[in-house]
Formats: structure tokens, C-alpha cells, sequence
């Protein structure tokens, strides 16, 4: 998870499938090390070793993240995923403080109450659809709550979403031409919401974007939409993503949720450790902006570079138990949330969620388990469920 968790464009780079069975990736990022660190395809290469992931991630100047490695169906570079150093800087400078997990604790409280809310409309049912009733409203209520728009309009952001994520298609330029129309649909719709808020000012965040300052100049029209249309792409999916691929794992692995449930001080240590084993968004893209090598193999200007993170989070050079999953692994370095300059913007936010969706959800709801005979179903870029039937006794 890069920036705002937005990395969405991995599939430009390798092979959408990162993995023989998307339930179960971990065995496949076992042989891809065992195979080697770098792996080359034509105009591409994949990186699967923990060492030579940081290696790159941490490279900005010979691995970029621009719209060559990432292409999402906008007209220009989204702020700031797609800005490498030193532009890159003023734009963390000015959003950073934004997302500090001091200004994120304010957040609790109320995220705690969506939370509950939610959880009430279903708790005495005694089963739920998982993805269409929790996973997916609540980070899109709390990421709406954050820019000041109308929860009203979530059908509209979820298509949008989806028409840059997973657009319809059954060729490459009719997919790509269903991201052109769903891009520019963003566009529209943050430069409308835009013009209500130079009328009048709100307390959200895209207000605040209108009187922000990036080393001493105003944000441009432009460039605040291009922070929308990355915050909208990352605010209303990969934390629906990691709700579903964490709410999997429990439900299948009772002594693992009794941990929660018997010991609720763990939860930060479950997100982390969930977030290394699960990995939801299991790779990144770059581009390489220079000849280079990696591990002996030669890198081409304009070659793309996969980042496979979800084997960076498997490797045993790093995780000498990596195929244990243990809540109270400590210490725990992984890099679920990306690495270098662009990581994860939004990540104590993306944390802060997780942490009180688990502590409020097994307060109400301790025992609970998948619907006997469902067969799930994961994505194979950005790992998500297609339906998640979950079940207790009311």
C-alpha cells in the first residue's frame, strides 16, 4: 500500500494473478524466491526477495512510480503517487500533517459509532453478508465524512472506484476505455463539489485543500483534483480489501479469533500481523527511469518492475517464522503499506479502522464463522473477497 493505499495499476506491470491460488498466495511467493530475486519477462521484471524490494522501493530516482508504471486512467501524475522527489516533498509536507495519527485519533470516536451502527442492523440476524453490509460501507463512510461529501452518493464513488480498479471490458481498449469514461467522471464530480466549496467553505477536507499552501503557493484547481481522484481510488478500497481478507482469516481460524476475543490488548499486533500475512494489495509497479540491474539482472530504461510485497512479507530472511502467524509478533517490519518515499499516506488512518472494526465487531459478535458450504472466492490483483456470508448464533 503506497500513498493513500492507491497502487492499483500493478497488473500494467506483470501478470494480474500474482499467485496460483489467491486464497492461499504464500506457498506461490515461496517459489518465486526460491526461483530467484529478479525474474524477467518481455519488458518487464518482477522482485520477490525482501532485500532487493527495499532496494527498489527506496530508489525513487531509478524506480519511479509515474504514469508510466501506474495507469489509472488520468490525464495527469495523481498527487502524490505519481510525483517522484523532489517534487514528491512538498506535497507530503503539505498532506502529512493531514493524516498524523494525532489529527486520525480524533477520528476514533466516531469511527467506533459507524462502526455500531452498522453492526446493529445486523447483530440479532445471526448471519450478514460481510463485504456488502460492513466491509465496504464503512471505510467509504468514514472517507466520505473526511472530504465533506454526501454518503448519498456512494453508489456513484463505488462505480467510479471500480470503473479505475476492475473496469468492464471484454478486450484491453474496451476496459480502457471504460477507465477513460470512469476518470473522467472523478474529475467532474471533485471539480463540482470543488466550486461549492469556494462558495462556501465547509469542514472537510477538500476546503481545506483550497486554502492549503505547498511551499508557499496555493494548490492549483488541478492539482487538488488530483488528490481527490488518488484519495477517492484509495479511501474506498484497499481498507474494504484488508476488512475482507482479516474477517476471512478469523472466521476460518477460531484459536487465532479467540485471541481477540480473550485478549483485546492484541488487536494492534492482529492488524499488523494480518497485514503481513494477507497482504491485500500484494504488489506495487515501477518503472524503471534509468539503465540499472538488480541481483545481476539488467534492467532497461522504460522495463516495468513489479514489486511482489506480499513475498517481501513472506520472506524468511526477514520473518524467520514467516509461516507462522502470530499475533504477538514483535518486532514486525512489514511493509504492507509500501516502502520509500511513497509509502502509505494513509496508513494510521487505515490502522485506526481495522483496530476498532476488530474491537467493537468481537465486543458484539466474539464467535462467528463462514456460512457451512460457501466456497470463497478471492481476486487475483488486489485481494478481495466477492462475497463473504458470515454466521453466529444470534
Amino acid at each position: 500500500m503506497s500513498e493513500m493505499q492507491g497502487e492499483a495499476g500493478f497488473d500494467s506491470a506483470a501478470p494480474q494473478d500474482l499467485a496460483d491460488d489467491p486464497a492461499k498466495p504464500q506457498e506461490s511467493y515461496r517459489r518465486m524466491r526460491e526461483a530467484g530475486a529478479v525474474a524477467r519477462g518481455e519488458g518487464f521484471v518482477t522482485v520477490a526477495t525482501r532485500e532487493t524490494i527495499d532496494h527498489v522501493l527506496r530508489q525513487s530516482d531509478i524506480f519511479s512510480s509515474n504514469m508510466d508504471a501506474i495507469d489509472l486512467g488520468n490525464v495527469r501524475p495523481l498527487i502524490p503517487l505519481q510525483i517522484d522527489p523532489p517534487d514528491h516533498l512538498k506535497y507530503r509536507k503539505l498532506l502529512d500533517p493531514l493524516f498524523a495519527p494525532r489529527e486520525v485519533a480524533k477520528l476514533e470516536t466516531d469511527i467506533a459509532a459507524l462502526v455500531n451502527e452498522l453492526i446493529d442492523t445486523f447483530a440479532d440476524r445471526g448471519e450478514v453478508e460481510f463485504c456488502e453490509a460492513f466491509a465496504i460501507p464503512l471505510p467509504s463512510k468514514v472517507f466520505l465524512r473526511l472530504l465533506g461529501l454526501p454518503y448519498e452518493d456512494l453508489d456513484q464513488f463505488l462505480y467510479m472506484k471500480d470503473g479505475i480498479i476492475r473496469p468492464q471490458g471484454e478486450t484491453f481498449g474496451a476496459a480502457a476505455e471504460y477507465r477513460r469514461v470512469a476518470a473522467q467522471a472523478i474529475y467532474d464530480y471533485f471539480d463540482a463539489a470543488l466550486d461549492e466549496r469556494e462558495k462556501r467553505r465547509t469542514d472537510d477536507l477538500l476546503s481545506q485543500f483550497l486554502d492549503a499552501e505547498a511551499d508557499g503557493e496555493r494548490l492549483s484547481r488541478e492539482e487538488i483534483l488530483d488528490i481527490g481522484f488518488l484519495f477517492l481510488i484509495a479511501g474506498l478500497d484497499t481498507v474494504t480489501d484488508t476488512l475482507e481478507c482479516d474477517y476471512a482469516f478469523l472466521a476460518q481460524n477460531p484459536a487465532h479469533r479467540q485471541q481477540i476475543v480473550d485478549d483485546p490488548s492484541i488487536i494492534p499486533s492482529a492488524v499488523e500481523e494480518m497485514l503481513r500475512w494477507e497482504t491485500p494489495v500484494p504488489g506495487v509497479a515501477r518503472v524503471a527511469v534509468q539503465d540499472t540491474q538488480l541481483d545481476g539482472c539488467p534492467i532497461a530504461k522504460g522495463d516495468a518492475v513489479g514489486v511482489i510485497i506480499g513475498s517481501a512479507n513472506t520472506d524468511e530472511t526477514e520473518f524467520p517464522d514467516a509461516y507462522t502467524v502470530d499475533f504477538r509478533r514483535s518486532p514486525n517490519r512489514h511493509i504492507a503499506f509500501g516502502g520509500g518515499v511513497h509509502r502509505c499516506l494513509g496508513s494510521h488512518l487505515a490502522r485506526l479502522e481495522l483496530r476498532v472494526a476488530l474491537r467493537e465487531w468481537h465486543r458484539r459478535i466474539p464467535q462467528y464463522s463462514v456460512k457451512p458450504g460457501f466456497e470463497l472466492e478471492y481476486s487475483g490483483g488486489l485481494r478481495s473477497l466477492a462475497a463473504l456470508p458470515l454466521v453466529w448464533d444470534a
